[in-house]
């Protein structure tokens, strides 16, 4: 009888410090506003207009959708990549309204009436934009995936020297800027080549860049 006595009291102990945790984790959820029987809201969802190589383009879209998404999954242009989805590798780099940017940190609703190109609308397989040849030409790719933002880089990068829009290593800011590897691989270095085929992406831009001077 005496050792059942002792026992109870440790018993009684584990049931309070039970029901002092289960209280505790009650009031923490309220305290968060956790509510079981809430519902996750629907999607707020926008028109918008876009010019997408060249043909104008009616879309309905969740407002929370990306121009990558919105490309891959509405208009199913998949030369775009989804790479890093942060911004920081370049594979989604397209061109809106002649000036290059990361597809994936920007809403499709933040874009409407803006015009866009994409790999698809460089070039095609029967008549690939000469920027491509050049990449075929000097093996500036292995698996391909980086190679459709490296392309739409690349052309707005020449269009940005030409407009005279300086860069980090660009000494005159004075005059235009000169196409040279140093200001092409600096202009460049957003846009990563996890094959590290560097060397022959910079011959086949500088090939590309002296073709346009002639």
């Amino acid at each position: 009888m005496s050792s059942q006595r002792e026992t109870k009291p440790h018993h009684n102990a584990v049931g309070e410090k039970f029901r002092a945790a289960s209280a505790a984790t009650v009031s923490s959820d309220a305290a968060f506003g956790v509510n079981a029987s809430s519902a996750t809201p629907p999607p707020s969802l926008e028109k918008i207009s876009l010019k997408v190589n060249g043909n104008h383009q009616q879309l309905e879209v969740d407002t929370r959708t990306t121009l990558l998404d919105a490309l891959r999954e509405h208009f199913k242009l998949t030369g775009t990549k989804k790479g890093c989805d942060h911004g920081q590798c370049g594979a989604c780099t397209v061109i809106v309204n002649g000036r290059r940017i990361n597809a994936c940190l920007t809403l499709a609703v933040m874009q409407h009436d803006a015009e866009i190109t994409t790999i698809e609308g460089l070039g095609t397989p029967g008549k690939p934009h000469p920027l491509q040849t050049a990449f075929i030409k000097h093996d500036g790719y292995q698996c391909g995936y980086c190679t459709p933002g490296q392309i739409c880089s690349t052309v707005a990068v020449l269009e940005e020297i030409k407009a005279g829009i300086p860069s980090h290593v660009t000494h005159d800011l004075v005059s235009t800027p000169e196409v040279t590897a140093d200001e092409i691989r600096e202009r460049m270095s957003g846009n990563i080549c996890r094959c590290g085929a560097y060397s022959n992406i910079l011959a086949a831009i500088e090939e590309f860049a002296e073709g346009q001077k002639s």
